[in-house]
């Protein structure tokens, strides 16, 4: 096994994560990290670390999961929860509280949302219980510590960091009432020996956790997911996964922005469109670009792992920042410089923290060069890190489309409508 692929073997043995949907530059970065953090004198001592310290497997998972979260992400989806919700108690009739699982949780926001959503929604506290999971342990103390910096709190709509907070020197304490409907455990989705995964819930929400597995995984992982569900429960996921979750026996529930699922018992298969480019008044679909040569995959490094560049080292052209890598990125795919555009990105990448246009080039120049899965790919990653990229919704949108997938191109059409929509009426 070489130096690389040992690494990205690792963590795919271990969480299930496919090293195509984060891209390579990524995990080899914070495998840099580890190592000059552990003194590690290469990469082969490392590597004999790895295999003999359970801290550092976890340590070395929770480098490559970042989390990016925060209270209310996605808010049509809690608007949503409420309604289902206070439909579902109404069904019940008391006898039994409502189950609701989170995950994976990361630092206890989303879980701690649903529960403020569902008491501004007028449930009380003995109707509802919420579960939540994640695999990093350092994740899930942070979430029962329940202190939350401003970074957790986004957007315009806040009030309920009034209603529900407060205000420390060093942050936000969130109050006992929501802190205790809900529980927290260390676990993985993939492990059989899960606690949670026997029980069956009313809403589950796992969003932008599927856009990391290969086909196989998101099969197991769902396969799991709708096991943990009731039949009439009801799934919210990731705004990049609905394509996904069509293709794997789920419908949506159709209403905008909630990325709520239910299952489709017999997935009706239509008949693949003639598919004629109609671009929409708003978000034109952006042209392939005029690439003259084949786009190249990266070509094999030695993964010698050098020490990390101190933070005024970071950009790899010297006197360019990430904005400006990010316009030669542009300039080289518009002039048909295919390979030294992608090296461009894995650059970027290897340097700065991750963005949306950085995959969104990575899609665009893979699907020129005639490598669709690897192009829907990258365009969900830059839709998990900005759910409303109006360039990959289009793109995606079209690609789905020329695929046969007429619905899933459809949602992202509407959605990259909606958002048009939505900015020029802010402005």
């Amino acid at each position: 096994m070489s130096e690389e692929s040992r690494f990205f073997g690792f963590l795919k043995d271990r969480i299930g994560l496919d090293v195509a949907s984060v891209g390579e530059a990524i995990i080899e970065r914070a495998v840099r990290q580890r190592l000059t953090i552990c003194r590690s004198a290469d990469s082969e001592s490392y590597w004999q670390l790895l295999q003999t310290s359970a801290d550092e497997q976890q340590a070395l998972i929770e480098a490559v999961i970042v989390p990016e979260t925060w209270f209310f992400r996605y808010p049509e989806s809690f608007v949503t929860l409420g309604k289902l919700a206070m439909a579902r108690i109404g069904e019940l009739a008391s006898a039994r509280p409502l189950r609701i699982l989170s995950l994976p949780c990361s630092t206890g926001e989303e879980p701690y949302s649903i529960a403020m959503a569902l008491f501004d929604a007028g449930l009380a506290s003995h109707q509802f219980k919420v579960n939540a999971i994640d695999v990093s342990p350092l994740s899930i103390q942070r979430a029962r510590l329940a202190v939350y910096g401003k970074n957790s709190f986004r957007g315009s709509e806040i009030g309920y960091r009034d209603r529900y907070f407060t205000p420390l020197n060093d942050g936000y304490q969130l109050e006992d009432r929501v802190r205790e409907r809900v529980d927290f455990q260390t676990g993985n989705l993939l492990d059989p020996q899960l606690l949670f995964a026997q029980s069956a819930y009313d809403f589950l929400f796992c969003r932008n956790l599927m856009i990391y597995f290969d086909v196989e995984t998101q099969r197991q992982v769902l396969t799991v997911l709708k096991r943990m569900t009731r039949e009439d429960g009801v799934l919210f996921i990731g705004p990049a996964e609905g394509s996904l979750l069509s293709r794997l026996g789920m419908r949506s529930i159709g209403i905008a922005q909630s990325f709520a699922f239910v299952r489709q018992e017999e997935i009706v298969q239509e008949p693949a469109p003639v598919f004629v480019a109609t671009p929409f008044a708003e978000v034109p679909r952006p042209a392939p670009r005029p690439i003259s040569e084949p786009v190249a995959r990266p070509r094999p490094r030695s993964f010698a792992l050098p020490p990390l560049p101190g933070a005024g080292q970071l950009s790899v052209v010297p006197g360019k920042g990430a904005d400006a890598l990010l316009a030669e990125i542009a300039r080289l795919a518009n002039e048909g410089k295919s390979a030294d555009a992608q090296s461009a990105c894995e650059r970027y990448l290897q340097h700065h923290e991750p963005v949306a246009s950085v995959f969104y080039w990575l899609g665009l120049l893979s699907e020129v060069a005639g490598k669709a899965a690897d192009a829907q790919g990258f365009y969900r990653k830059a839709l998990y890190l900005q759910p409303q990229h109006p360039e990959t919704l289009a793109q995606l949108a079209a690609l789905l489309a020329s695929q046969g997938d007429a619905a899933g191109a459809l949602r992202l059409q509407q959605r990259a409508a909606r958002s048009v929509n939505k900015e020029g009426s802010n402005r």
